[in-house]
């Protein structure tokens, strides 16, 4: 590759790094303004880490830039013209890895405290709505008869609050979730309310980073850790985010402490699609789909129950 067109390359990364969306600060549906300000950015397992520059290659980027306006005429013109048009930067921090709770949801965190510090918990259900639900007694998404058919041998803490994301979780682990009981296993699912602010990778970071917060609050329990469920139509964008999603959390599988399963499928047509009495809406189980979930991770958590 030529010289000019080595500076070529760096201008459109360039430009790609000023004009890319930055990551929304908002909160999952529904849960209105962080109650705080997002925290620093949690760790993340380096098999899900989205590589990102060190500020050695940042500013041999901006060298570069530099050379190139200064040897190209109608750049230099541009850039004097529109200072800023062209510039190099630090990609925008990745919000879901920034704990965070949404104001709306911090009585039901208060509530998850409160079972916390019982200490008779020995599974803990961890997510959104979708987890949430399996307290519903009745109605469209009614999730309790099926837990209480398949999961009453243990004692279950739901910590699902509908709406939450990645960071929100990250938040509600770092305080006090994640502490006062001892469970043996976890089930974890998280990531569909960040799909409207967030990349595949930067939400696959997210989850990363709770299955990290997990393995430090509770060192002996065992994570089985879901992959997201379908969502929409066969034909919804939304499918190929979720798919990637998946594919990049499955790394965090590891036969020991960590195991992945996707149990997707199980909510499909032969088409691809939902059917209307799996989920209504195309999102929340319903019992039928409450009852296709438990059928699927009974023998999964038994197992881990018993490791």
């Amino acid at each position: 590759m030529t010289f000019s067109k080595q500076l070529f390359a760096v201008i459109c990364a360039a430009l790609i790094l000023v004009t890319a969306p930055q990551s929304a600060l908002s909160q999952g549906r529904g849960g209105g303004a962080p109650a705080t300000p997002p925290g620093p950015p949690a760790a993340v397992p380096s098999a899900v880490a989205i590589p990102r520059p060190t500020a050695a290659e940042v500013e041999a980027a901006r060298s570069a830039l530099t050379k190139f306006v200064a040897s190209d005429a109608t750049t230099r013109a541009l850039v004097q013209k529109y200072p800023n048009l062209i510039e190099v930067r630090q990609p925008a921090p990745n919000t879901a890895i920034m704990p965070s709770l949404a104001g709306g949801f911090q009585a039901k965190h208060q509530a998850n405290l409160e079972v916390a510090k019982q200490g008779e918990a020995n599974v803990l259900f961890m997510g959104d709505s979708i987890t949430d639900f399996w307290r519903n007694p009745e109605g469209a998404y009614a999730g309790k008869p099926v837990l209480d058919k398949y999961f009453g041998q243990w004692k279950v803490a739901n910590f699902g609050i509908a709406g939450d994301t990645t960071q929100g979780v990250l938040y509600r682990l770092q305080n006090g979730e994640g502490k006062g009981f001892t469970p043996k296993a976890v089930m974890l699912m998280i990531g569909t309310n960040n799909t409207g602010r967030n990349s595949a990778a930067e939400i696959a970071e997210g989850v990363g980073a709770i299955v990290l917060e997990l393995q430090r609050d509770f060192p002996d329990a065992k994570i089985l850790l879901l992959g997201i469920f379908p969502r929409g139509r066969a034909t919804d964008p939304v499918r190929a985010t979720l798919a990637e999603i998946n594919r990049t959390i499955s790394k965090l599988h590891d036969g020991t402490r960590v195991h992945y399963l996707d149990i997707g499928a199980g909510f499909l047509d032969a088409d691809g699609n939902i059917p209307q009495d799996v989920m209504s809406d195309g999102l929340h189980p319903s019992g039928k789909g409450y009852e296709i979930w438990a059928k699927a991770v009974l023998a999964p958590l038994t197992a881990l129950m018993g490791k």
